[in-house]
């Protein structure tokens, strides 16, 4: 009996996934029914985005997992109508992205990159930066894209301190957790790199008095989520030179209003939420790798803790 997949996503992303997912359905030996249109009674898996306005569950009878082509669940994870296994997408393509962007952005900072990239006056001004080693980062989030951005990071020689909810130990890097842990890697840090998950937990994480522990002028890189930052104490750090730059890829509404203080503002970098995103080779691999897995009764990869938001 087949495998009745439904894809339910943004239709212009369709024609990139299906002939991937049906190669590697095939490669796996799975005798699956792939579409876009199936009856909800009939479909045992739905590869999901929440753009794809699919939100009530109860229809799907014989649902069986959640496959989210999306590393951030937050919009689905307090779905009542969702009572299956939910697994988000975590791959090697969205996470070498991450690590890129992340690592260009820390690297562009601490050569203070800027400076002689707009020099309209011509000024002749050198200003070596310090060497790796001496300069202190902090990168809050210790998952998939946090560890291995902090590794990319230690790698090159920075000092890096990375804070997690859970306790973690990673070669290289000094690891704390806890609210105790969570002050202590943000006291004296000169760049700080937020790939936390958008959690009621971790929302305003970074709030005016956390924005007080840094060391003066230092840099903020937000790729995780909009919401883990308080903008109007940002904003107010800022302008204090308390925060020297934030450079800054995702937020509270998207696309960023065109009236929002951030756009205007000459010590924030406004990327469009360009930091990671979902490569269709990669993601396709591990969709097909989690129904293989379902099928033949072993654990889901990368489920998410209903309870934790991630």
């Amino acid at each position: 009996m087949p495998v009745n997949v439904l894809f339910s996503a943004r239709p212009a992303i369709w024609p990139d996934y299906e002939p991937l997912l049906r190669r590697y359905f095939t490669e796996a030996g799975l005798d699956v029914v792939l579409a876009t249109d199936l009856s909800a009674a009939e479909v045992d898996y739905v590869v999901y985005a929440p753009s794809s306005g699919l939100h009530d569950f109860t229809p799907f009878t014989r649902l069986k997992a959640i496959l989210s082509l999306w590393a951030g669940v937050e919009s689905i994870t307090g779905n009542p109508t969702l009572k299956v296994p939910l697994a988000r997408m975590v791959d090697h393509g969205l996470t070498q992205g991450m690590t890129e962007w992340v690592t260009g952005h820390v690297l562009r900072h601490h050569l203070g990159m800027d400076a002689h990239i707009v020099n309209p006056d011509h000024l002749w001004q050198p200003a070596p930066p310090p060497l790796a080693s001496d300069r202190r980062v902090t990168i809050l989030g210790l998952g998939a894209l946090g560890a291995a951005s902090a590794q990319a990071l230690a790698n090159l020689g920075f000092r890096v301190t990375g804070w997690s909810r859970r306790a973690k130990d990673i070669p290289g890097i000094t690891c704390l957790n806890g609210q105790a842990g969570l002050d202590e890697a943000l006291k004296s840090a000169e760049i700080i790199v937020l790939l936390l998950p958008d959690t009621p937990a971790t929302e305003n994480t970074l709030n005016a008095d956390r924005l007080a522990l840094p060391a003066p002028g230092a840099f903020v890189i937000n790729p995780g989520r909009g919401p883990l930052i308080d903008d109007e104490a940002l904003l107010a750090a800022l302008d204090s030179g308390q925060i020297g730059h934030a450079t800054l890829d995702v937020f509270r509404v998207e696309p960023l209003p065109s009236d929002h203080p951030y756009w205007a503002h000459p010590k924030v970098t406004v990327t469009p939420h360009i930091s990671s995103e979902t490569r269709p080779v990669t993601a396709a691999q591990v969709i097909v790798e989690n129904i293989r897995r379902g099928e033949a009764g072993e654990a889901l990869l990368h489920l998410v803790d209903r309870e934790t938001g991630y």
